[in-house]
């Protein structure tokens, strides 16, 4: 168990690293600022607790945890680096990081903070609960993937009503004209459309029933997704930009005018409707679009999720798990979404934003949430965790820029990627096998 931390006038240090990244709050501020402004508020209610706050960049976390000195006592990790979270070990060779619901361990509240567990939005809680039912994980930051439509453009081609489906997409380019949807060619976004159409990428439950031995790449879902994307491309209405994950890009040609349609984050709500609004047009939000002939499963969860270490002190365990509950209580929850548009994390969060008029002010900003609370719960919805999921993410990027600029054959070409990924896969579990944290520790 690792030592207590105190200051020099005796308060217990509780530290937290947080995945810092190059956005700003609505009103201007450095991104983490807000929750700094919550642990200097949890300060005062708790005087025997100092809750430090670092930044870190969401690539480089995993790697940083695992190198500590002293690593941190609670660590947000990227959604697709749960594995990458499950299988780092400390010193000792145990498990760094423990379930955070088996450290609440049924309290109600904690150092007099209600606990917000059982409040989660059920997509959320299922994309962080592990195989023995747990939530080993508190979902911070949660973003889904949305399709953003310029109202203008498709009024004047006749369209009324923002396409749902491939087909009512493909449908509405043709009458808007070359050009006229964008998305960033990036696995993150890949994984979606497979996963919402009920396809997996691994065995073991798509990963979360234990660490995944096989991955597929050149699934009937892959392909049928891959295939829609090449008629596209081919028939002009694709506009790629020719760089992968090229997320900046792809905003800049909607933002222009130069598209009628880029999916994006549920996070670009507010800068793309006041983008559009800027340049003079509406911009519609709605559900990223599915394949009609596929029942649907559910889009995967985005964003972040705080982990707890394992062999902390009760008395630092109980302020970190108290901090945590802090931050998701209704209010700072909800200032949380109000500051940078992410999904409210409790039911009783998006309630109180609703009712305090603000979805009805802000419309776009409850389009992530819906979508969520549309899936079906299964492996699918829930998305793959894979170990090497940046290197994955990277074999089918790279496939589908083949498939679209070079040509290539989809089936062949993404079986290749299938090869290309098990061969990471496989690397990794021999890694885990030995057992120690593995050596490939990339977020991506």
């Amino acid at each position: 168990m690792r030592p207590i931390r105190r200051t020099p006038d005796g308060r217990v240090v509780v530290r937290v690293w947080f995945a810092d990244y190059p956005f700003q709050t609505y009103d201007g501020r450095p991104f983490l600022d807000p929750v700094r402004d919550r642990a200097e508020e949890f300060g005062r209610a708790h005087p025997d607790y100092l809750i430090e706050v670092t930044g870190h960049p969401f690539p480089a976390m995993a790697e940083e945890v695992a190198r500590a000195a002293e690593p941190p006592d609670v660590a947000g990790y990227y959604a697709s680096a749960s594995r990458l979270a499950l299988d780092t070990l400390d010193r000792d060779g145990l498990p760094m990081f423990t379930s955070v619901e088996r450290a609440v361990a049924g309290r109600e509240e904690i150092l007099g903070e209600p606990v917000v567990l059982n409040d989660l939005e059920p997509a959320l809680r299922d994309a962080y609960t592990g195989s023995g039912g747990e939530l080993v994980s508190q979902p911070f930051s949660v973003t889904t993937f949305l399709l953003y439509a310029n109202m203008d453009l498709l009024r004047a081609a006749g369209i009324t009503e923002i396409p749902r489906t491939w087909a009512e997409i493909a449908a509405a380019c043709q009458k808007i004209g070359p050009g006229s949807i964008t998305w960033p060619i990036h696995g993150w976004l890949m994984q979606q459309a497979v996963s919402a159409q009920g396809g997996v990428f691994a065995d073991n439950g798509n990963g979360r029933d234990g660490r995944a031995s096989r991955v597929g790449l050149d699934s009937p879902e892959m392909l049928a997704w891959v295939d829609w994307c090449r008629r596209l491309h081919k028939d002009g209405l694709y506009h790629y930009t020719g760089t992968q994950g090229d997320w900046m890009g792809n905003f800049q040609a909607f933002a222009s005018g130069r598209t009628a349609f880029v999916v994006d984050s549920s996070k670009a709500a507010w800068d793309l409707v006041r983008t559009g609004r800027d340049q003079g047009f509406e911009v519609g939000v709605g559900p990223m679009p599915r394949n009609e002939n596929a029942l649907y499963a559910g889009n995967p969860v985005s964003g972040d999720s705080l982990w707890l270490a394992r062999d902390i002190d009760p008395v630092t365990r109980d302020g970190a798990l108290a901090f945590l509950q802090y931050l998701a209580n209704p209010v700072n929850a909800a200032a949380w979404h109000r500051a940078h548009g992410f999904v409210p994390v409790t039911e009783t969060a998006d309630f109180l934003l609703a009712d305090e008029g603000w979805f009805a002010e802000h419309p776009y900003q409850r389009a992530g949430t819906e979508q969520l609370r549309a899936g079906d719960g299964s492996a699918a919805a829930r998305g793959p965790i894979i170990g090497p999921s940046a290197g994955v993410n990277a074999a089918m990027t790279q496939a589908l820029e083949d498939v679209l600029v070079r040509d290539a054959v989809p089936a062949e070409r993404f079986r290749q990627a299938t090869e290309e990924a098990q061969r990471l896969l496989d690397d990794y579990n021999a890694d885990c096998d030995v057992p120690r944290t593995p050596s490939s520790l990339s977020i991506g």
